[in-house]
């Protein structure tokens, strides 16, 4: 193949993804998992491939607001076109794609699925290589597994011999003119049928070549698919954010006159409440210490200065989403977080789960990275005589290394 060739992107995200969809709707494209959707871990695999030229997303009509939000982190890069919205089957949406990039057409176009966020660099290597050659490539993993046929029940009629079987994947990859020409032929006949691209190429003379694909090649269609992907996602993450810090934090309130107090986001009754210049949240502000503290950038009243009267009142949560910001700016993660409360009173332990749930949610991580405990002073100091509130944290990060 020569490296002149122009090649292409259309992936398709306009489905609604309802088996993988959660409590809140959202389709699985749009499904956050490692910090960022499903669709921009897909495109992200196309636009860091050197031979990507352009990519092209076709969306539902409806998910205009989701894709621009899924796409901010890739504001400026010129190759991701503005997407286009798809119909009412896959081989219109496709058309719909194929039919933005007629403008200046490439020479190749690969056609993914945005549910398939593990697409590896070695797998469009060997699809784009295959084109040197070929008018299409199928990328497909052999069947390993005894095919069995049943009826429209649930009992088995029959066995199917494996040999010579593949499971598709995607990208399918394709001489531009000639896939845009067998879409075109099929609508014609009115042929809106087709599982896939390559079948249409199929119907339509084209020969097509299979591509090794790769297990790990997972298209997410349910739930369980999700909670596997997040997990492969967060495995990977965490392996390529070597450097790995830890930072401690403290923080101290006095009691004063009051109904209620506020740790970690969670109001607790109480006979009186914590004094200070913002919602007085001694866990939270220890922690936003201890990320700072990790990072190596400043503390919480070096940001946040309490002589400032816009943060009076403010709710702590605040300053703990500003520095997991100034984290992510610098490419790098909250693995874990401990915190530890020093009081008398109010009892911790009946708020505890409430209070990590809390924590996890401001933190954006598993409830099973926060870890909250509670002790006495034993009724020595001012804790020990109810005076305030002691809060100790730790945080472990990661980034990446320099």
């Amino acid at each position: 193949m020569q490296t002149s060739d122009r090649v292409a992107a259309v992936v398709v995200a306009g489905g609604t993804g309802t088996r993988a969809a959660g409590a809140d709707g959202l389709p699985k494209q749009y499904r956050v998992i490692a910090d960022r959707t499903v669709l921009a871990h897909t495109l992200a695999a196309f636009l860091d491939h050197p031979r990507i030229g352009r990519v092209v997303t076709v969306v539902h009509p409806d998910h205009r607001a989701l894709y621009e939000e899924a796409v901010a982190g890739f504001a400026g890069d010129p190759r991701l076109a503005a997407p286009v919205v798809g119909g009412a089957t896959r081989q219109a949406s496709v058309r719909a794609g194929l039919a933005a990039l007629a403008v200046d057409a490439p020479d190749l176009v690969l056609v993914h699925d945005a549910a398939r966020p593990f697409l590896s660099a070695a797998i469009l290597d060997r699809t784009l290589a295959t084109l040197a050659t070929a008018d299409a490539a199928l990328v497909a993993v052999r069947v390993v597994d005894t095919l069995k046929k049943a009826d429209a029940g649930d009992r088995v009629v029959g066995t199917v011999p494996r040999d010579g079987m593949w499971a598709a994947q995607t990208p399918q990859g394709f001489r531009y003119a000639a896939l845009a020409a067998a879409h075109g032929h099929a609508a014609a006949e009115g042929r809106d049928d087709f599982t896939d691209d390559a079948a249409v190429a199929e119907w339509a003379g084209l020969t097509v070549h299979l591509v090794e694909g790769e297990r790990g090649n997972l298209k997410i269609t349910t739930a369980e698919d999700l909670v596997e992907a997040e997990r492969r996602m967060t495995i990977d993450r965490f392996a390529r954010l070597a450097d790995i810090r830890v930072g401690t934090g403290y923080d101290v309130h006095a009691f004063e006159p009051g109904d209620h107090v506020t740790l970690c986001g969670v109001t607790i009754p109480y006979e009186k409440k914590l004094s200070g210049h913002s919602d007085a949240d001694v866990p939270l502000h220890a922690l936003t210490d201890a990320i700072l503290g990790a990072l190596g950038d400043g503390d919480i009243g070096a940001h946040f200065p309490p002589s400032e009267v816009r943060w009076r009142g403010c709710d702590s949560a605040v300053f703990v989403r500003d520095a997991i910001r100034r984290l992510h700016e610098r490419g790098g993660m909250l693995a874990h977080v401990d915190i530890s409360l020093v009081a008398e009173a109010p009892k911790i332990g009946p708020h505890r789960e409430v209070m990590r749930s809390r924590v996890a949610e401001i933190c954006e991580i598993p409830v099973d990275r926060v870890g909250i405990k509670a002790t006495t002073n034993e009724k020595l100091g001012f804790v020990g005589r109810r005076e305030g509130i002691a809060a100790l944290a730790a945080a472990t990060i990661r980034l990446p290394l320099d």
